[in-house]
């Protein structure tokens, strides 16, 4: 009789206290980082009308639960500093320990924002070594879709602190950032990382954000149909199962084991894609090898192999033993070999690459060496190659929908969960993915800056971005340029107030989407909020910006802002990328001269010149007009 009235007294107690418990959204964690100096906004869920208090700093401040169970706490400015702790007491009692107020930055954007550390760390490999910055902090955000509105909190999530192991998994853009403010300053840093690669700024605006874009109205609501994103994968073509085809796995001995003798292979050159070597169209499978002679005094050592990029996919072997394997083009290949793989002698290293389309192979102008106890073996020049499979051509069925290039689905996703933060402003580098729709980017960018500074409610908060960097192959004549189109789109973006621009036309690399360079990118973002976001007025903090421009005779006189101390060309020769043309817009290179804060710009065979253009290209290589200070002058075109 005890156990059963000890059971029924158990009952309502449990039931009581599943449903009064207080919970936390995962931004209000451990090692968080609040904004200094603004009333902060702190906020969960408990049961409706539940009194909820929060001790912090020997005060007390408490809120109740709304009939939803939603609560929120006004917590009055704080001045940077800390560590503090907060205790959150409802019917249980929730501790969060290691606070700091300081600036907070939502960082946003596609892959060149969410890049990390890990990425750049042979580039630097002493910030890696030296960060130590525990009031440097960062919250990433994995990528998440929604399609039906914005979500309340995110599914996973916690502060990491930079230091020499978490500091690999900052983004290497806002990390630099971040780090730039910091040794100015000496305030506590949060970067908040909310990015995805390959995606559309579409994806990143509100349904509210929409409300002149009537096309995407529509998307919206049909998205918003269960029925129809049912429908849409009801209909997708099912992959189909193949075969294993490729004879290097097929034959016995496998092509990458010790035993196996080449037969029938040739020559091609590493770095290099097969198609310029050639191997016509080829789609398929390839396998490359190459016989090095070791040192002894590497043989006892971990070596590190490093392998450039390889588009698009890749398995290594090395005396037989698989070493790695990276499943897409954009990783750098770096592959450790263990103490003992290596012998006296001929040693093998055998790499099966799998492409799909368009080039395969290994990207040119990176790095290709075997590197141990302070020797290195370069790996460049020529290796033997042979086909182990062909795909044949087949008819495009691929599925074109994809969740998360829709319009407001990463918005509603990865930013609305955090509205609530109270911030310093935003840092966004994105527009790869928009480059052939440049024209549509006019009107989103506005789009997005106004949206986002709406739903957060602070008024009009710095936001700092970044031009696209120089990409793709290098042409020496004037040409027309969609990469160029996006950049002057993203120019005119800094006609909305308190909008900065960082210039990244001399800081990418021609075969690389993903360019290396994060620190001066990051610390010319960090100039743009030393003006914008901390009132340093007097520092010239962008390169020369087109304002004006007028026709004397067969000259075109071009002026600029953000001149700083003075017009430059950084490395001393002619003005070069500028292009002039007439009423018939067939341009040609032009002849420049800096004449003050403005630069003449004529052709002496085009009489009645009409049209400038500066930087007009995918890569403009050779763009050397900057000011002072050392900031490049953004791409620009008179006219339209």
């Amino acid at each position: 009789m005890k156990k059963i009235i000890l059971f029924l007294m158990l009952i309502p107690l449990g039931w009581f206290s599943s449903q009064a418990t207080i919970k936390l959204p995962r931004l209000i964690s451990d090692g968080m980082v609040l904004q200094r100096d603004a009333k902060v906004k702190l906020w969960g869920w408990a049961s409706a009308n539940e009194k909820v208090t929060l001790t912090f700093r020997n005060k007390k401040y408490s809120a109740r639960a709304d009939q939803s169970g939603k609560w929120l706490i006004l917590l009055p400015a704080q001045k940077a500093g800390g560590p503090y702790e907060m205790v959150f007491k409802g019917q249980n009692e929730l501790k969060v320990s290691n606070v700091l107020f300081g600036d907070v930055w939502v960082c946003s954007g596609q892959s060149n924002m969410v890049l990390p550390i890990e990425r750049v760390k042979e580039r630097y490999p002493n910030e890696v070594a030296n960060a130590n910055y525990p009031e440097i902090r960062n919250f990433f955000i994995p990528t998440l879709t929604n399609l039906k509105g914005p979500a309340e909190d995110l599914p996973t999530g916690n502060w990491k602190s930079a230091n020499p192991k978490d500091v690999l998994s900052f983004g290497a853009v806002s990390y630099f950032f971040a780090k730039k403010i910091y040794e100015k300053y000496h305030v506590p840093i949060g970067l908040i990382n909310s990015s995805v690669g390959g995606t559309p700024i579409e994806a990143w605006i509100s349904e509210q954000g929409y409300k002149e874009f009537p096309e995407q109205q529509s998307i919206i609501k049909r998205n918003q149909r269960t029925a129809y994103i049912d429908s849409l994968m009801s209909t997708r073509p099912k992959p189909v199962q193949k075969e294993l085809a490729d004879k290097g796995m097929i034959d016995s001995p496998k092509w990458y084991e010790p035993s196996y003798v080449p037969k029938g292979w040739h020559t091609i050159n590493v770095p290099g894609y097969w198609e310029d070597q050639g191997v016509k169209n080829l789609d398929g499978v390839v396998w490359y090898r190459k016989d090095v002679e070791v040192p002894a005094a590497m043989l006892d050592f971990p070596v590190k192999l490093m392998l450039g990029r390889i588009v698009d996919a890749d398995f290594v072997y090395v005396n037989g033993q698989m070493m790695g394997t990276t499943a897409y083009q954009y990783p750098p290949r770096r592959y450790e070999i263990p103490a003992g793989v290596l012998k006296t002698g001929k040693n093998s290293i055998v790499v099966r690459v799998i492409n799909s389309s368009g080039k395969g192979g290994f990207v040119p102008d990176k790095p290709y060496f075997l590197s141990a106890n302070g020797q290195e073996i370069d790996l460049k020049g020529t290796w033997m190659y042979k086909v182990g499979e062909v795909y044949e051509p087949h008819a495009n069925t691929d599925f074109a929908f994809s969740a998360q290039n829709q319009p407001t689905a990463l918005y509603n996703a990865m930013i609305g969960p955090l509205l609530n933060q109270t911030i310093k402003g935003f840092i966004w580098y994105q527009g790869e993915t928009n480059a052939d729709h440049y024209k549509a980017y006019r009107k989103l960018m506005p789009a997005l800056i106004n949206d986002w500074r709406n739903r957060w409610g602070q008024g009009p908060l710095p936001f700092l971005y970044v031009q696209l960097a120089n990409f793709m192959e290098m042409n020496y004549l004037p040409e027309e340029s969609s990469w160029a189109g996006l950049r002057e789109a993203q120019l005119q973006a800094l006609s909305i107030p308190n909008t900065a621009m960082a210039v990244a036309i001399d800081l990418g690399e021609w075969n690389d989407i993903h360019p290396l360079n994060k620190k001066d990118l990051g610390e010319r973002l960090a100039l743009c909020a030393f003006n914008l976001a901390y009132g340093e007025k007097g520092l010239e903090y962008m390169g020369p910006i087109y304002q004006s421009s007028k026709t004397e005779g067969n000259k075109i006189t071009v002026t600029f802002r953000h001149t700083g101390n003075g017009l430059i060309a950084n490395d001393g020769e002619p003005l070069s990328r500028f292009e002039i043309a007439g009423a018939d817009r067939k341009f040609v290179w032009a002849t420049a001269k800096i004449e003050g804060n403005s630069v003449n710009v004529w052709n002496d065979k085009i009489t009645e010149p009409k049209y400038v253009r500066y930087a007009w290209s995918d890569n403009p290589v050779g763009a050397n007009l900057y000011n002072k200070e050392g900031l490049p002058a953004s791409p620009f075109r008179t006219g339209e």
